[in-house]
C-alpha cells in the first residue's frame, strides 16, 4: 500500500485552537490511523461528501466520543497527500469549526 502524507490547510490551526487541547492527541492519532494508507476507502465513519462539500472537501471522517469530531479532507492521488481542510465538532445537529457554526 502506498503511504500518504497528511497536509493541513493553514486555517486548520485555528480550527484546532477552538478544540480543547486534551483532544488534540486523539485527533492526531486518528488522522494517522485512518488516513495514511486508504483515505478513499469508504467505511462506517469515513464517507464521501455530497458536492459541493464544506470547505471544498470531498471526504469526511467522523470519530471520537459520540462521533462528535469531524474532519473534512480531500485526497491528491498524484502527490499522495491527504489535505485536511477543516476540523470541527458536531453537537447534536450543529457543526462548529473554529468556533463558528456551519450549516450541515
Amino acid at each position: 500500500l502506498a503511504r500518504f502524507q497528511i497536509g493541513f490547510a493553514p486555517e486548520t490551526v485555528e480550527h484546532l485552537d477552538a478544540i480543547d487541547r486534551k483532544h488534540h492527541r486523539l485527533i492526531e492519532e486518528t488522522l494517522d490511523d485512518q488516513l495514511l494508507y486508504t483515505p478513499e476507502q469508504e467505511t462506517r465513519n469515513r464517507k464521501p461528501v455530497e458536492q459541493p462539500g464544506p470547505f471544498g472537501a470531498t471526504w469526511e471522517l467522523r470519530f471520537g466520543p459520540g462521533n462528535r469530531f469531524r474532519v473534512f479532507y480531500e485526497v491528491d492521488n498524484v502527490a499522495y497527500v491527504v489535505w485536511i481542510l477543516a476540523i470541527g465538532i458536531k453537537e447534536r445537529d450543529r457543526l462548529f469549526v473554529g468556533g463558528e457554526e456551519f450549516a450541515l
